[in-house]
C-alpha cells in the first residue's frame, strides 16, 4: 500500500478526538481516487456529507441538473464525488478538518456493513430475510449483526465476512465493522440502508450504488475508522455472498415481461402433487410462474429470492398433507430447470432449504407464505 496512505492510517489514540491532519485526509482522498474510487468531503468530525449552499437546501431541490458540482463545489455528497486531483486538493487543502467520503456504485465497491448495536433482538423472521428459523432454535447469546451474519456464512459452509482476511476490513467507532468488497462491473448491487425493503441480515447492511463509505483512516468525533487484518486492498465479492445478494433483492428492479406460463411438465406436477386445480395447486402454481418467468432475464430477477419462496411455501403445503413431497419437488425442479437450465446444484440447495424452512410451518392454502 502507498506509503501515503499508511500515513493517513497511523494515528494515535489522542488524535481521534481532533481534526485530522491535512497530510492525512487528503493523503487518503488521493489514494482513494487513485484506486478509481471517487471521493467526498464528509462534515468535520461526522460521519456524513458536508453540507450543501444555500441555493442547494432549497426545498425540492436535487443534485439533478445542479450546476454546484461542475463548478467545483461539494453539494449533494456522494453525487458530487470525483476521481480529478486538482479538485481534491483543492477541498482537501484548504479544509484539512473535512473527512473522505467514497461513492460506493461508481468505485465498483460492495461494502457489508456490520453493527454491534445494543438493541432488543426483533422476531426471529427477520434476522436472515428469506430464510426461516424454527421456534425451537435457541437464540441465546445472538445479539448483534456480528451473530447473524455468522450465522448465514455458517449456514453455506463459508467464511463469514467478518473473518475475511483476504479483504480490506475496517473497524468503525461504534464496534461496528466494514468489510469492503470488488464488485463485478456488469452487475449493479443497491445499497440496503435507508431502503426499508431487503437486508442481508438483521444488523448487516450493503452499502453499494445509492450511497457511500467511510474511507478508512477518517477520524470522527466518535473515534477513527481503522483498518484491521493483514489486507488492504478490497477482494473481489464471493460468489456466495452474491448470491445472497441476489436472493435478498439487492439488484436494480427489473422490466420482466408478462409472466410466462408455468412450462408443461412443471404444471403436470403441480397438478399431480395437488391432486387437481385445487387451491394448493392454485397456490403453488402462481409461485412457479414467477419462477419460470424469470427464464426471460439471465440476472436481475431475483431467480433465488423467487425459488426460494415458492420452495417454502411448497414445504408448508407439504406439512399440511395438502400436497406431496415428491411431487411438489418435481415441480419446483422443473421450473427452475426451465429458468436456469444446467444449474441444478444451485437451485436443489435452494429448493432443498426452502422447504425445509417451510415444512416447520403448514400452510393452509391462500394463506401468506
Amino acid at each position: 500500500m502507498a506509503s501515503e496512505l499508511r500515513e493517513s492510517y497511523s494515528y494515535s489514540t489522542s488524535c481521534t478526538t481532533r481534526p485530522v491532519s491535512a497530510a492525512r485526509s487528503l493523503a487518503t482522498a488521493r489514494w482513494c481516487a487513485g484506486q478509481g474510487w471517487p471521493v467526498h468531503p464528509l462534515a468535520p468530525g461526522r460521519k456524513t456529507p458536508a453540507g450543501n449552499c444555500h441555493a442547494c437546501r432549497r426545498p425540492g431541490h436535487t443534485h439533478r441538473g445542479c450546476g454546484c458540482p461542475a463548478a467545483g463545489r461539494w453539494c449533494h455528497g456522494f453525487h458530487a464525488a470525483t476521481l480529478d486531483p486538482a479538485r481534491i486538493d483543492q477541498w482537501w487543502g484548504a479544509n484539512p478538518d473535512l473527512g473522505v467520503g467514497v461513492a460506493c456504485g461508481p468505485a465498483g465497491l460492495v461494502i457489508v456493513d456490520i453493527d454491534a448495536h445494543e438493541q432488543v433482538l426483533p422476531d426471529r423472521n427477520r434476522l436472515l430475510p428469506g430464510i426461516g428459523i424454527a421456534d425451537g432454535v435457541d437464540l441465546t447469546g445472538l445479539a448483534n449483526g456480528f451473530h447473524t451474519i455468522g450465522v448465514l456464512a455458517a449456514l453455506r459452509g463459508v467464511t463469514s465476512p467478518a473473518d475475511d482476511e483476504t479483504t480490506l476490513r475496517v473497524r468503525t467507532p461504534s464496534g461496528g465493522l466494514h468489510v469492503w468488497y470488488r464488485a463485478h462491473r456488469t452487475h449493479r448491487w443497491q445499497c440496503s440502508t435507508g431502503s426499508g425493503a431487503r437486508a442481508l441480515a438483521w444488523q448487516v447492511d450493503i452499502r453499494a450504488h445509492g450511497g457511500y463509505i467511510v474511507a478508512p483512516g477518517t477520524v470522527t468525533e466518535a473515534g477513527g475508522y481503522e483498518p484491521v487484518g493483514p489486507a488492504r486492498e478490497p477482494a473481489a465479492l464471493p460468489a456466495w455472498l452474491g448470491s445472497e445478494l441476489e436472493r435478498t433483492g439487492h439488484l436494480p428492479p427489473v422490466d420482466v415481461p408478462a409472466p410466462r406460463p408455468v412450462p408443461p411438465r412443471a404444471r403436470q406436477a403441480v397438478i399431480a402433487a395437488g391432486g387437481g386445480h385445487g387451491a394448493a395447486s392454485r397456490t403453488l402454481a402462481a409461485l412457479l410462474a414467477d419462477v419460470a418467468a424469470c427464464a426471460a432475464v439471465p440476472e436481475g430477477a431475483a431467480f433465488s429470492e423467487k425459488l426460494n419462496r415458492a420452495a417454502y411455501t411448497a414445504g408448508g403445503l407439504v406439512a399440511a398433507g395438502h400436497v406431496s413431497a415428491a411431487e411438489a419437488e418435481q415441480a419446483l425442479r422443473e421450473a427452475a430447470e426451465h429458468s436456469r437450465p444446467g444449474q441444478e446444484r444451485r437451485y436443489a440447495a435452494i429448493i432443498r432449504s426452502g422447504m425445509n424452512a417451510g415444512r416447520l410451518r403448514p400452510l393452509t392454502p391462500g394463506s401468506h407464505a
